[in-house]
């Protein structure tokens, strides 16, 4: 564990990060309320969005922002909606409130906010049950993503309800489960320390009764990323690798619009797990802004990459394809039908019950210190 000096200062360096960055504001703000949900104990905003056809969905994406960022801006910059219009899926944006993270962070490492049924993964669950039910959704076409706080937490919601999503991309975002203090969340940003690779599996079988079969998971992360090292895109092939019960080495190892993309596929030669390492690319979302294949708007934390990873992650769901025709994940004769993908045939109206809140030992001395140090950097409540 790195000392308390180190903690601090890399407390500081994020919120200075953290506060250049900004919040990213649409120009044009094409999100609806979601008006009521449930108990909502994560006490997040709701917001959806229904393409323009006035037919039903046929699928439902969970779109995470990650710091300093809102839903709206969020989906300006990455071109979720223009694409749910094409294609004719649904979306849901939960979103931070200052209440919970000053920095508009969702609360990744959190006991409270990352175990099934509590916190904010049981508010984000309940959006989705409300979503379906209202809205007539295929409740065995449903997906989720995020970018750094917002990709952690899209790992929280695959470990913690993997019989909810059929698929997840994770965006400089982290694996499920490492980190239980402070100073841990910082060091497995940088990919130090944390469980041995053979047993970030078990995390996830951990985190919920569900046995299988597993969401397909999509890996994006850029090589310059200074926030979150990219060394985390190699642990969640790791955590996901073993339930999928894929071989170490990748079937599949190609460059796609200049960047590595490599895949690992099922016993059915279905591509189950790939990872995006974008060139060049620091800590954001990688985008394309040009070109037949242009998605979203270059802005803080939205990248000009030359790859639109939202065209490509919906490409590898079966959702969408490429300008030029081919999906970048072809999908089965029948991709999500109830024999490979079971889900409840209805929309789940009934939640667990949040397990009673444990009584907290009080804060003094160095431990203060660092609550107090993590609360101005907007990471903790």
């Amino acid at each position: 564990m790195r000392n308390l000096n180190d903690t601090l200062n890399r407390l500081s360096r994020f919120r200075n990060s953290a506060v250049i960055g900004g919040t990213v504001t649409a120009t044009e703000d094409r999100l609806s309320d979601l008006a009521a949900f449930g108990s909502n104990p994560g006490a997040l905003r709701g917001r959806f969005y229904l393409p323009r056809s006035g037919q039903a969905p046929s699928a439902l994406v969970v779109v995470l922002h990650g710091c300093t960022q809102d839903a709206a801006g969020y989906d300006h910059g990455s071109g979720w909606s223009r694409l749910a219009d094409e294609e004719g899926f649904a979306l849901l944006y939960p979103e931070q409130q200052r209440g919970n993270n000053p920095n508009l962070c969702f609360n990744w490492f959190n006991a409270g906010d990352t175990r099934r049924g509590d916190g904010e993964a049981l508010s984000i669950r309940q959006m989705v049950a409300t979503m379906v039910a209202e809205h007539a959704i295929d409740p065995a076409r449903i997906f989720v993503t995020g970018l750094s706080a917002g990709g952690a937490m899209a790992s929280v919601m695959l470990a913690t309800y993997p019989d909810v999503f059929a698929g997840g991309a994770i965006i400089a975002g982290l694996p499920y489960g490492t980190a239980s203090s402070i100073p841990e969340a910082f060091d497995r940003m940088r990919a130090h320390g944390g469980p041995p690779a053979a047993a970030l599996g078990t995390l996830v079988t951990a985190a919920s009764p569900h046995q299988g079969p597993w969401p397909t998971i999509s890996i994006w992360h850029g090589d310059r990323d200074a926030t979150v090292s990219h060394a985390n895109s190699a642990l969640i092939v790791e955590q996901w690798r073993s339930l999928h019960g894929v071989a170490p080495e990748p079937a599949v190892v190609e460059q796609i619009d200049g960047h590595l993309r490599r895949a690992w596929r099922d016993a059915h030669g279905r591509a189950v797990i790939e990872e995006y390492r974008i060139d060049g690319l620091g800590h954001g979302t990688p985008l394309s802004t040009t070109g037949a294949n242009a998605c979203g708007n270059a802005g803080a934390y939205m990248l000009e990459a030359g790859i639109s990873s939202t065209r490509r992650i919906a490409g590898f769901w079966g959702l969408a394809a490429t300008k030029s025709g081919n999906q970048a994940n072809p999908a089965p004769s029948q991709p999500f039908s109830a024999p490979q993908l079971p889900r409840k045939a209805a929309p789940v109206i009934h939640f667990e019950a949040p397990p009673q809140p444990q009584p907290q030992p009080a804060s003094n001395g160095v431990g203060r210190v660092i609550e107090d140090a993590l609360r101005a950097a907007g990471l903790m409540r």
